[in-house]
């Protein structure tokens, strides 16, 4: 395709007002037209469109709390990070008294580590408690690092909303959206206190006072997989909301001008998604390879242990089955929650077009259909970590693989140095 033709298919608005020189006359053209002064730049206009921000409010707050993304609603319509900010002089201070916790009890863990862990079980477990503190570290890098990014997702939203207004005369509804933030943030932080009071009870040398320097660790960990899927569940509804809204449109009034905003609606949702990736990027792709890490070690010592004692099933090595599912679990989440956000915004909309009979429209609805076709080949909707890589369904069988790669070389080590002690 020419640079001409490229230019044609996203001059966005230039080609919406051309074709609507010769749709004045219909009344569903003018009602777009009369929204379509609304001013996007307007922060109160953005505010009272903006539902997403309301429903998931309580999400980053839960955020700023944990000291990991202090971003805040700094403007009217606008979500806004600064180094100075509240938030921000909140997140100094929360992650240096951490620090101080984590710091104290790593060089617990270590001593256990190199002192006192005599027995194979014991080993791995140490090992596992400290891969479960490097996460604090990352901190800087992939939350405040990135928060800039995360606020241009987050107020494109905003816009987003505001346009699906214009076109459709309806604003964007996230059904159970905010329950649903109530009902997993909670289980989050439940889970993570059953999980690290458990430890203490069961485990010799995970004292009470360790839970301290974990609880905010896997309380993060856990939300960070709840942020994502609520973030993708998000965008599955507004791809939805526009199925339906553009499935209705075209039933009733078929024509080139509505067939053409709702093209820029489409390039505007799939732009979403991928602004969704760009901004998480290295908070995603360490947390992938965190997962990777602890799967890994976790099965090597499952499997360990069956190969010197056979299959016991004792606490501990139950713990590590439970660890390695536990971290499976939350990463095919993320994966298949992107996945499943991909497909929403393509498929139905397209088989819409597809279902429209061209014999039955003019020559100007013909071409934007074709368009409409076109910017969906060309911009297939996917969630890319800035290009490092794709997240849906094959990246968890290709994680898969890696690691059954990588526990088979340490099993066979293992074995051969069984072989050449016996």
């Amino acid at each position: 395709m020419e640079v001409s033709d490229l230019a044609h298919l996203y001059g966005k608005e230039l080609h919406i007002k051309q074709i609507s020189k010769w749709l004045r006359g219909s009344a569903r053209a003018q009602e777009i037209s009369k929204r379509a002064q609304l001013n996007s730049s307007d922060g109160h206009i953005i505010d009272k469109h903006d539902q997403f921000f309301r429903d998931h409010k309580l999400l980053l707050v839960l955020f700023r709390v944990l000291g990991v993304m202090p971003v805040q609603r700094g403007e009217i319509g606008r979500i806004t990070f600064g180094w100075t900010s509240v938030p921000m002089l909140y997140a100094y201070v929360f992650y240096v008294v951490t620090t101080v916790l984590v710091v104290l009890v790593g060089y617990e863990r270590f001593d256990i580590l190199l002192n006192k862990s005599k027995k194979f079980d014991e080993y791995i477990y140490s090992i596992l408690f400290i891969i479960y503190l490097v996460p604090h570290f990352f901190t800087p890098f992939v939350g405040w690092g990135v928060a800039y990014e995360v606020c241009d997702y987050k107020n494109s939203w905003g816009r987003f909303q505001l346009h699906y207004y214009k076109i459709t005369g309806k604003d964007l509804e996230f059904p159970l959206l905010s329950t649903l933030i109530i009902v997993i943030s909670l289980g989050c932080l439940i889970l993570a206190v059953v999980f690290l009071l458990t430890l203490s009870a069961l485990l010799e040398g995970f004292t009470l006072y360790h839970t301290t320097a974990y609880l905010h660790i896997i309380t993060m960990i856990n939300m960070n997989c709840a942020l994502w899927y609520i973030n993708c569940r998000a965008i599955g509804n507004a791809s939805t909301a526009l199925a339906a809204a553009f499935e209705n449109d075209i039933e009733h009034n078929c024509s080139g001008y509505i067939i053409a905003h709702y093209r820029v609606l489409w390039l505007s949702l799939s732009e979403l998604l991928q602004k969704l990736g760009n901004a998480y990027a290295r908070t995603y792709s360490t947390y992938s390879l965190f997962m990777m890490t602890n799967i890994t070690i976790a099965v090597y010592g499952f499997t360990s242990e069956i190969v010197d004692h056979g299959i016991r099933f004792s606490f501990k090595e139950v713990g590590l089955l439970v660890d390695a599912t536990y971290c499976l679990f939350l990463f095919f989440v993320f994966c298949d929650c992107s996945h499943q956000a991909s497909l929403n915004i393509a498929d139905r909309v397209q088989t819409s077009l597809m279902k429209i009979e061209l014999n039955k429209v003019d020559k100007g609805t013909r071409k934007e259909i074709d368009l409409f076709l076109i910017a969906i080949q060309m911009n297939p909707p996917k969630v890319s970590l800035k290009g490092y890589n794709v997240v849906n369904r094959e990246m968890v069988s290709a994680s898969v693989a890696t690691i059954a790669i990588y526990l088979i070389v340490l099993l066979q080590f293992k074995i051969g140095l069984l072989n050449m002690r016996g």
